[in-house]
């Protein structure tokens, strides 16, 4: 099922994203993870695509299988800044042998020390939703920044570049982490006055490691709010304590979405199933 069409159902969804390790031990337990959070029923589960294609075999299996085995719509993200357009395509064509018919279109984070952008590759998102939108009836995907993503020094600039890409074939869009409701709401008035009128779904992430989203933030340009620096500050080398605070923001933050209409979200798991099920409990009468 495509992803345009369950978001346009009337009632209160939650998805989820995972991410297939690269190596070592947490590769032999990603299918565990994958029939954890699959149990939880999300509306779909996205599936990221390692830097530089690094995981791109793995993501378009671990699709596969939630979508055959489970029967839960996937998200296969495809990330283009170091694909050629060759190698893109031969993604697609795997894709569409697969039935896997959702793409989040993605440009990724530019190599290091690599001579960017070089002929044959792509420069921006908006080129790679353009080629998808050629090579297939794909629903496309695509990411937006509330807080102005980090590499565009102004949010009316970055907004204009998110029209670009809506115009070129974004069938709806999800956002980077936030921690202050006030933004997303602020940033879903901007994108309106542009004429943006896709779905945003608001990405959500449960914070269970307080050094770890410091660092995140810092990569992002994402601020901490200070209600959620004091929990971070109070709680941080406390383990289990930051893991029950950082539930409970996240559980506050998705009410206070849901309380505002928002009706569709998508949780940043981190491949942490029990993170997730902790959090569907806390809204299970919500969730209906």
């Amino acid at each position: 099922m495509k992803i345009s069409e369950l978001l346009k159902e009337d009632k209160v969804t939650l998805s989820c994203e995972i991410f297939p390790p690269k190596t070592g031990a947490a590769l032999e337990k990603i299918d565990a993870v994958v029939r954890d959070i699959a149990a939880l029923r999300p509306a779909f589960i996205s599936v990221t695509y390692g830097a530089g294609g690094s995981t791109s075999k793995r993501t378009a299996e671990i699709s596969t299988k939630i979508q055959n085995q489970y029967g839960i719509p996937a998200l296969a993200h495809l990330t283009c800044v170091s694909s050629t357009r060759e190698e893109i395509a031969g993604m697609l064509a795997r894709f569409r042998a697969e039935g896997i018919e959702n793409i989040l279109a993605l440009r990724g984070d530019i190599p290091q020390e690599s001579d960017f952008p070089s002929p044959e590759h792509y420069h921006y998102a908006s080129e790679l939703v353009e080629d998808i939108r050629r090579q297939g009836d794909f629903c496309i995907g695509g990411a937006c920044y509330p807080e102005g993503h980090i590499e565009c020094a102004h949010k009316e600039d970055d907004i204009d570049f998110l029209k670009r890409k809506v115009d070129c074939g974004c069938d709806f869009l999800t956002t980077q982490m936030f921690f202050d409701n006030n933004v997303f709401y602020n940033f879903l008035y901007r994108a309106l006055a542009k004429d943006i009128r896709v779905p945003i779904v608001p990405g959500v992430m449960p914070v269970i490691n307080a050094k770890q989203i410091r660092r995140s933030c810092e990569l992002s340009g994402t601020v901490l709010p200070p209600r959620f620096k004091a929990i971070t500050d109070k709680f941080a080398d406390n383990p289990r304590a930051m893991k029950q605070a950082g539930i409970a923001y996240a559980t506050e933050q998705i009410i206070d979405l849901i309380a505002n209409g928002v009706k569709h979200i998508h949780l940043y798991t981190m491949n942490r199933p029990e993170i997730a099920s902790k959090i569907m409990d806390n809204l299970s009468d919500i969730l209906g």
